[in-house]
């Protein structure tokens, strides 16, 4: 269901453009009507979106870029570099060596067979990829260029139909003028009708 629920009474063919004052009373009028915290308060139709929830770590973080504090831990990123021999000859020192340069090699490993299939079929798939996003751009463009025709058919199909109205508008708003005018006439009259009546009134009481 709309927030707004309104008809379109203009009639932009036949209504003249409003002038500058008018706009800006109409402006005038509408601030008026906001509430004064209009800028920072939704409206009471909108829906309330739920509290996140975020775990532990997820709010931890983002209270960490709130603050602008560098990051911490993380992955280690050293275990895939070149590993240096330890200098010492401690056994424990020197296995944790040799299982960074495992996990080096194996990561090493697995960029060559990557890259390897990347060289012998990226291209192609890159070629397909292209090929696919130029269909679906054309679908795109062949879309909005109906809609655009549909739209301009549209307005002409308005503009004409306000334009064969135009005559019997104007007649309309003639004869209400003239009516309104006639009212008041009337309403002049009997007023006056009315004061004369009273007036013989009060000389016949005298």
């Amino acid at each position: 269901m709309p927030l707004i629920q309104s008809s379109q009474d203009y009639l932009p063919y036949i209504d003249a453009a409003p002038s500058q004052s008018d706009i800006a009373s109409a402006k005038a009028l509408v601030t008026q009507s906001l509430p004064a915290d209009y800028n920072t308060t939704l409206h009471e139709r909108l829906p309330q979106y739920p509290d996140s929830d975020f775990s532990d770590l997820v709010a931890a973080e983002h209270a960490r870029l709130a603050a602008g504090l560098p990051k911490e831990g993380g992955i280690d990123l050293s275990r895939y570099e070149a590993q240096d021999a330890p200098v010492s000859t401690d056994i424990a020192e020197w296995r944790a060596v040799l299982q960074n340069a495992y996990t080096s090699s194996e990561y090493l490993q697995s960029r060559l067979t990557n890259l390897g299939l990347l060289e012998t079929f990226g291209k192609n798939a890159w070629l397909i990829s292209n090929d696919q996003l130029e269909h679906i751009l054309r679908d795109a463009e062949k879309e909005v260029i109906a809609r655009k025709d549909e739209l301009e058919a549209l307005n002409e199909e308005r503009r004409t139909a306000q334009a064969a109205t135009r005559a019997e508008m104007e007649t309309m708003e003639q004869t209400w003028r003239n009516g309104i005018g006639r009212m008041i006439d009337v309403e002049v009259a009997a007023e006056g009708l009315r004061r004369e009546i009273l007036e013989r009134k009060r000389r016949a009481a005298k």
